[in-house]
């Protein structure tokens, strides 16, 4: 890795860092620390998904125009300003306008960072970029949660205050950090043709591949992130008498795969089309579904089913491994030169959306209708693979298997290389 990207690594380990600290314990902060009641507090929850789907639209324009480092560099700042006067709030009104500035700062981080990776790396390197982004994010993140959970005390606000200041310090030091990073030159929508926002969104829209890109990706968010923390955690207690410690191993297991399988799967991904390994993932999250089924429908003893659901979340790590180096290339692919940032945005768009709806859709489900619920997202996950599939069809052989491609066209030049003095 060159320098530019090391720091972008670093970035990526910090940001995640400070999010663990906080995103565990904003519940209990804001409902029972503040005061606030339940229903400022799951107002708090929406706001982060209301205030990423008003900026996303915005930010991919302005990291087209700008580049991504100045939008990364104003959306830290803004973070930074919201999760230090969270930490300070005691009314209703200050703490949904502090999670506001924080909701939307850590929104227009991700197609930031995600379009930087793209620029400072190759069609040959940015698969291992994204898989060591997405190890540093789960780390940063476990790691932040463990300190964080040592350091709260839910009858001191005091300690809540410092947890939200070390997030703040956070987002400054990543400040200081990416300030130093030098970008290469990267084609900016100012070096074409003036372009309004309508029409480079209709231009996406008009990418077919995009869009079916688009589809696939709100399905596997709203069948996997949407339900970790809301429907499939219901479904576990109510249905499978899971313990919120057993939940709390769970959840640790599933990052544990990610950490030790991330690098472990690259060579695999990197040797098969793109679109098989996404149907490959939709399969093993259909089998994860399956495994959580017996675990909450089952007639196993508690341990069986506790241990059924644990591996249900070791499953689900398992495909987001095969995810992170996959998915993010192949936007950075279909991106036409200069527009990275926008379809990066877009994606991560997307992914908020799944993320607004999974809970409200999966939360109910899986308190209530247990076995509807098994057997709705196990339907999903199966919809992944047919959606994977036909992706692949609409995708030239260097997005969908940018290796193979290139070792074809590295082959060709070899044999005209050796034919030539032969035809002199």
């Amino acid at each position: 890795m060159g320098a530019a990207m090391r720091r972008i690594h670093v970035g990526n380990a910090l940001s995640a860092f400070g999010l663990g600290f906080t995103v565990p314990y904003l519940y209990v902060y804001v409902a029972q620390v503040r005061g606030l009641g339940a229903m400022t507090a799951g107002l708090v929850l929406a706001v982060f998904a209301v205030a990423a789907l008003i900026v996303l639209p915005f930010a991919g324009r302005a990291i087209v125009r700008r580049g991504p480092l100045p939008v990364l560099l104003a959306a830290l700042v803004t973070a930074a300003i919201g999760a230090l006067s969270l930490g300070l709030s005691n009314s209703a009104a200050t703490v949904l306008l502090s999670a506001s500035a924080l909701g939307a700062g850590q929104a227009v981080m991700q197609p930031a960072l995600a379009t930087m990776i793209v620029d400072c790396s190759t069609t040959e390197t940015r698969s291992r970029a994204f898989a060591t982004q997405f190890f540093l994010q789960n780390l940063g993140l476990g790691v932040g949660g463990l300190i964080g959970g040592h350091l709260v005390d839910p009858t001191e606000a005091g300690s809540f205050t410092l947890l939200f200041s070390i997030e703040a310090a956070m987002f400054l030091l990543l400040v200081v950090v990416m300030a130093t990073v030098r970008m290469p030159r990267a084609p900016r929508l100012t070096d074409a043709p003036q372009q309004s926002a309508g029409a480079s969104w209709k231009q996406l829209l008009g990418n077919r591949a995009m869009v079916q890109l688009c589809v696939l990706g709100f399905v596997l968010f709203f069948a996997c992130y949407g339900q970790f923390e809301s429907g499939l955690s219901a479904y576990g207690v109510e249905a499978a008498g899971i313990s919120t410690s057993a939940l709390g191993t769970a959840l640790a297991a599933n990052t544990l795969v990610i950490v030790i399988a991330q690098f472990a799967v690259l060579r695999f991904v990197e040797r098969r089309k793109r679109s098989r390994v996404i149907a490959s993932v939709g399969l093993i999250w259909a089998v994860a579904w399956a495994v959580a089924g017996y675990a909450g429908l089952g007639d196993g003893s508690q341990a069986m089913a506790t241990a059924a659901f644990i591996s249900t979340y070791a499953l689900f790590g398992l495909g987001e491994a095969l995810l992170s180096p996959t998915l993010a290339p192949l936007v950075a692919d279909l991106a036409p030169t200069g527009m990275a940032g926008q379809y990066n945005s877009a994606f991560a768009l997307v992914k908020q959306l799944a993320l607004a709806v999974g809970p409200a859709v999966g939360g109910p489900m899986g308190a209530s209708l247990h076995a509807p619920y098994i057997v709705v997202f196990l339907l999903f996950s199966l919809g992944i693979t047919v959606l994977a599939v036909r992706l692949g069809r609409q995708l030239t052989e260097v997005q969908n298997h940018p290796c193979a491609a290139r070792s074809r066209v590295v082959a060709q030049s070899g044999a005209a290389a050796g034919q030539a003095p032969a035809h002199a």
